[in-house]
């Protein structure tokens, strides 16, 4: 298993499908970059693999049509083998990159190579080598050379071995990777909660896609709205108590993330964590043979998030 080669060769597909998933092919330095939704238009079709890449081919993403009720939405549907390694090693949004004039949050397995941050990956003991790397970055404009550069040594690789994925949020394929992180959430409350990840084997996942409504601001809320209040996560796992998982248990709930990042001064440091989790939880463990389920779906606050009040 490696993580960034799997990762690469998904780029590499998207890169023989670039026409086909409307998504175009730049070089940053000397790194391959892959616009999935800033200058490119991109699509569903290209969010879905964008998804699998940051998961390190760990994960599969379907998607789908559902009923939430006051709309048919898109909706993907995540299937994830190894949940702690490709949702908190790889999918999590863990690297702070900066450059002049740039920032984003850093997500796929090139976090691995680089140890960003390196607590996750000496709690999970995991680690892997490889002389390719993909970075996925969630932003509105392209890194410069100097950011490109710095990601490739972090990772200890040739700049012209770096794949770097991005799409700004107000994008078809950033809505659809953004969504895609459902089963990462409830990983990341599980991990904050104290659990041990590695006990849970086996995640699936579903989240509405969020339909493109405003700029980069107002999706950042919208995005984050399907999971909290949309997401559901099915954990097959060992001691990992349901009633603790869901986004209901956060101080916060039942208010718009939008309205949450407003109270928090628009500093994500400041929103109690809670809040990062599906809207339902369904827990499987399988040393116990029981089932136990908390949370819902909660149409309310989707309808208000996308504006239908």
């Amino acid at each position: 298993m490696n993580l960034n080669r799997s990762a690469c060769e998904i780029a590499r597909e998207m890169i023989r499908r670039q026409d086909e998933l409307e998504i175009s092919v730049e070089r940053v330095g000397g790194a391959t970059l892959i616009d999935c939704g800033v200058r490119a238009e991109g699509s569903f079709a290209a969010g879905v693999l964008f998804a699998e890449a940051c998961m390190g081919g760990l994960g599969e993403v379907k998607l789908s049509m559902r009923d939430y009720g006051f709309a048919t939405l898109p909706a993907v549907e995540v299937g994830v083998r190894k949940p702690a390694i490709a949702c908190l090693a790889s999918q999590k949004a863990g690297w702070s990159i900066k450059g002049e004039g740039f920032f984003s949050l850093g997500s796929g397995p090139a976090r691995i190579l680089a140890k960003k941050p390196k607590e996750t990956y000496q709690a999970l003991g995991y680690e892997e080598k490889s002389g390719e790397a993909l970075i996925a970055l969630e932003a509105s404009k392209y890194p410069g050379e100097e950011v490109v550069k710095s990601i490739a040594q972090a990772c200890g690789i040739e700049e012209e071995n770096l794949y770097v994925l991005i799409a700004r949020t107000a994008s078809l394929a950033g809505a659809v990777q953004i969504s895609a992180r459902v089963v990462e959430t409830a990983l990341y409350k599980a991990q904050h909660l104290g659990y041990d990840t590695a006990k849970i084997h086996s995640a699936l996942g579903v989240a509405p896609v969020a339909p493109i409504v405003g700029g980069d601001a107002r999706m950042m809320g919208v995005t984050n709205d399907m999971i909290i209040y949309g997401g559901e996560v099915y954990l097959a796992c060992e001691g990992i108590e349901a009633e603790k998982l869901p986004s209901s248990l956060s101080p916060a709930y039942g208010k718009t993330f939008e309205e949450i990042f407003r109270e928090a001064n628009y500093d994500f440091y400041k929103i109690n964590p809670a809040i990062f989790a599906p809207a339902k939880v369904v827990v499987n463990d399988i040393a116990e043979r029981k089932l136990a389920s908390a949370g819902e779906v909660n149409l309310e606050v989707l309808r208000k998030s996308l504006g239908l009040e």
